[in-house]
């Protein structure tokens, strides 16, 4: 009994050093992490939004993010589970807001949540969209980051974009990924989300 003692205190000790190694490891690595994440998001609007020198946030702007949810619900519009994670200003080298950077998401991905940010004009332009989370199918859904997608997005300016199988062509038409249409749906529900947002809930 009292060797089976030792041998639970010796257990007990080992696995108390190695957990406080492992949490003063991830202590060490969290804020690493985190600014990794925040400079590979800067890097993704410099490259949506190029004609953005910075981008700030808004209090006004988070508290209708948090409350979009409801906008959304109460307009009617389906965009499946789709939605703002965040909203930014994009302003120019002289502070002036000339549009936003808006982080949207869409939980209908074929592979899980979709995560992306799309750029809009104070004149409600699309200057391009840019995946943060994209775990599609290889060859089918990846896709959707290849520039015959993703670039069709550039330049509209409508309340809402339609996805369509057999070829854009009309203004506010998006042409769907061939063999990959929850994936296309899902990213366009995103961007719809974004565009419901810019055309509703700011201030121009």
């Amino acid at each position: 009994m009292g060797g089976f003692m030792k041998d639970a205190v010796k257990l007990f000790i080992i696995t108390l050093i190695s957990g406080l190694c492992l949490g003063a490891v991830y202590g060490m690595t969290k804020t690493t992490i985190e600014q990794q994440q925040i400079a590979a998001q800067l890097e993704t609007y410099k490259v949506v939004y190029a004609e953005a020198a910075n981008f700030q946030n808004n209090d006004a702007l988070t508290e209708q993010v948090d409350d979009f949810g409801n906008v959304l619900a109460e307009s009617g519009l389906d965009l499946g589970n789709a939605g703002i994670e965040s909203v930014l200003e994009a302003v120019d080298g002289s502070g002036n807001v000339i549009g936003h950077m808006l982080n949207v998401y869409s939980k209908d991905g074929y592979g899980g949540t979709i995560e992306l940010s799309v750029g809009i004009t104070s004149e409600g332009e699309i200057t391009g969209i840019g995946f943060l989370t994209l775990e599609e199918t290889a060859g089918l859904g990846m896709k959707a980051k290849e520039p015959a997608f993703k670039d069709q997005f550039t330049g509209k300016n409508a309340e809402q974009l339609v996805l369509t199988k057999s070829g854009a062509s009309a203004d506010n038409e998006i042409d769907a990924i061939s063999g990959a249409t929850i994936t296309s749906t899902a990213v366009t529900n995103a961007v719809n989300a974004a565009l419901y947002f810019a055309h509703n809930c700011i201030s121009q």
